[in-house]
């Protein structure tokens, strides 16, 4: 049985079980602008911790999920 058809096969017995296919794009974790992206939002967070209150404004003012 090729390929293809096993793909057709599976995708019809999802279909049948209230499945449907969703493509999604992510970004490729492989490519040196992934990487200079990532250093540079991880050096931003890091500085973050350095510079102030945001995050005890941030837990001031969120109710959690069991408080509701």
């Amino acid at each position: 049985m090729a390929v293809s058809d096993r793909v057709g096969q599976h995708r019809h017995r999802m279909r049948a079980r209230g499945y449907r296919p969703v493509q999604i794009w992510v970004p490729d974790v492989r490519t040196e602008q992934f990487a200079r992206e990532a250093g540079h939002q991880a050096a931003l967070v890091a500085q973050n911790d350095r510079e102030g209150d945001d995050q005890d404004f941030i837990e001031a003012v969120t109710v959690g999920w069991d408080e509701e």
